[in-house]
């Protein structure tokens, strides 16, 4: 029985190669910064409200004219197929069942045209640009015609983080597993079996056709090789291509949020990656608020990395987030049960937030401001 995202984290443990699982769940180097996007969270608190009338909440919110059934969705997840193949299909029309948004990634292993069609809900498309930019070109073009309707730019991979975890399992493109790792796998049937009918991922939205991308752009995209000459300026390319709302993810220090004010973004995902880029980078907790302070209300601000509970995306929406998405979560309900694994996660989450609401006395989300704990007076 699964009663919390902990339950899903366990069982995707238990059903997922070695390799598999400390690829989605690993951090980078000591992985202190995957602690502290826990920490961080763990250690604020709520304070409720009483006597308040909460016999109409509600979890819904409105983004970029789309209703959302709750203020939080599905991050981007590269390489997802490792962990069920289809991932991305299967997790984008749990997704869109639920009303809740889906963010492609760049690294998909399902055509991004197949993925849109999947889902009725909002679904935006993530952005890696690589040192060849004609890539970004192609894929700007075919998320625009198919119908995507946000883009997310990614902008903290200008190289890969140092994942030890990944590199110890030897995992990189071309794979080529050692008996250590075969064994393993053979050690998980039902995965080996999956994987085995569905042949290996492939970066699939690398070449205009959707077919399998060449080996030495799929290596350049597992190690993150993009484009390091990327600056602020390179927004009015971005903007020449796209005609709907650009989103920056990926910012940590308030003065980068200025200067995505300045260059015109419509929204900004406050985000360390998960942990899995820099380790020394604060949790996206921890410098919300600073972000917030610089925006103040002139753009929607979302935020991800270390959401775990209903009621740790309450904390994010009581500081002024608005929304929250989470990555590892819908990984290991995918892992644990396909499609209706991710929508049992989303409706986990879903419920717990709900709950937090009633009992914080908070009838919508932004009310939940009201909860913030007051400072005491020496």
């Amino acid at each position: 029985m699964m009663v919390n995202l902990d339950d899903f984290r366990q069982a995707a443990q238990r059903v997922l190669p070695r390799f598999v699982y400390d690829y989605v769940a690993g951090g980078a180097d000591d992985e202190l910064c995957l602690q502290r996007n826990r920490s961080d969270l763990e250690s604020m608190t709520l304070m409720p409200r009483s006597l308040r009338d909460t016999t109409a909440a509600s979890t819904h919110i409105q983004v970029f004219g789309r209703t959302w059934s709750a203020p939080f969705g599905v991050a981007p997840v590269g390489l997802i197929d490792v962990v069920r193949p289809q991932g991305d299909k299967l997790a984008a029309r749990a997704a869109g069942k639920a009303g809740l948004p889906y963010i492609l990634s760049t690294a998909s292993n399902s055509c991004l045209e197949e993925v849109r069609q999947a889902t009725d809900g909002p679904c935006w498309m993530q952005l890696y640009v690589m040192q060849d930019r004609s890539m970004a070109d192609t894929i700007l073009a075919r998320a625009r015609e198919a119908g995507f309707e946000a883009l997310v730019l990614t902008v903290d991979v200008p190289v890969g983080g140092y994942r030890e975890k990944d590199l110890r399992h030897g995992f990189k493109l071309p794979f080529r597993p050692g008996p250590r790792v075969l064994l393993d796998m053979a050690l998980h049937p039902n995965w080996l079996r999956r994987q085995a009918w569905a042949g290996a991922p492939q970066f699939v939205n690398l070449v205009p056709a959707g077919g399998a991308g060449s080996a030495q752009a799929q290596a350049a995209l597992l190690s993150r090789t993009m484009d390091r000459a990327l600056v602020w300026e390179d927004l009015n390319w971005l903007r020449s291509k796209w005609d709907g709302p650009v989103l920056i993810k990926g910012v940590l220090h308030p003065e980068d949020a200025r200067l995505a004010l300045h260059a015109g973004v419509d929204g900004l995902i406050v985000s360390n990656h998960g942990g899995r880029q820099l380790d020394v980078a604060p949790s996206s907790m921890a410098v919300l608020p600073s972000i917030l302070d610089v925006v103040q209300s002139r753009l929607p601000v979302f935020v991800d990395s270390g959401f775990r509970r209903g009621s740790d995306v309450a904390k994010a929406l009581a500081l002024g987030a608005q929304g929250v998405f989470m990555g590892r979560p819908v990984a290991y309900g995918l892992a644990q049960g396909g499609e209706q694994g991710v929508a049992q996660v989303l409706d986990l989450v879903r419920q717990e937030l709900l709950r937090a609401m009633i009992l914080l006395g908070a009838n919508r989300p932004e009310t939940l401001a009201d909860c913030l704990p007051v400072p005491m007076r020496g």
